[in-house]
């Protein structure tokens, strides 16, 4: 005796896989977490908007990620306004992106990049952006280990040698950093040196013209802050708000 094909037993089966294999797919394919998570309101002060990022990168160093505000939806009501509540200075480092590093979505942060986090008009001014404009209540300054961009300028400045190029103003850009890491003559003065640049960079934010009302009203706060390449873990160096 033969059972035939194309059966009704097989056509149940069949739909039935079906529907999984396309249930499975839109979800693999929207980005979204297993489990739904509602969006949080955005902080607005800079102890939590310092809170939020700082949980987020406890998950991204305990391998927790929410991934959250990452979809269709979230990009849709973002289409006609934003409001971040952190703008982060970080290194061009491909191994740096902010987004990921404290676990945000669309929406969250400014993030300007630059090497080795040197400043300059352009770079200050994007940075002032958010809280002169949108009420951003904390900037974040990130350096971290092992900087390509520090460790170049530090090797030309020692040897009192020019870079090619642009590379040059990244260079000058960084040598007060560069000059208090050979005042405090510590072993590895790269290291030194890339995180004077983000202290040294965190307190001029938090002093210049701009910003420094911002800052005495407890409206702003300008952290400085490393990031671990080994433990993917952000050391608070100044400037958390209390």
């Amino acid at each position: 005796m033969s059972i035939r094909a194309d059966g009704p037993g097989r056509r149940t089966l069949l739909a039935a896989t079906a529907s999984l294999t396309v249930a499975s797919l839109a979800g693999a394919s929207s980005g979204e977490p297993r489990e739904a998570r509602p969006a949080k309101a955005s902080p607005t002060t800079p102890k939590a908007a310092y809170t939020r990022l700082m949980e987020g990168n406890g998950r991204w160093t305990a391998n927790a990620l929410r991934h959250p505000d990452r979809d269709p939806t979230r990009r849709q009501l973002l289409a006609a306004g934003q409001r971040p509540y952190g703008a982060v200075l970080a290194c061009i480092d491909s191994r740096v992106p902010p987004e990921l590093v404290f676990d945000t979505g669309l929406g969250d942060l400014y993030v300007m990049r630059s090497g080795g986090t040197a400043v300059g008009p352009v770079i200050t001014g994007s940075v002032e952006y958010g809280p002169m404009t949108s009420g951003t209540p904390l900037i974040v300054v990130l350096g971290h280990q092992r900087c390509g961009a520090v460790a170049a300028a530090y090797r030309a400045l020692a040897a009192g040698e020019s870079l090619p190029g642009n590379l040059q103003a990244i260079t000058e850009a960084l040598r007060p950093a560069y000059e208090q890491a050979v005042r405090e003559g510590h072993a590895d003065r790269a290291e030194t040196m890339a995180k004077a640049q983000v202290k040294l960079t965190a307190d001029a934010l938090r002093g210049n013209r701009d910003l420094a009302p911002l800052v005495a009203k407890g409206r702003l706060a300008v952290v400085s802050a490393y990031y671990s390449l080994d433990t993917g873990e952000v050391e608070i160096l100044n400037g958390a708000p209390a």
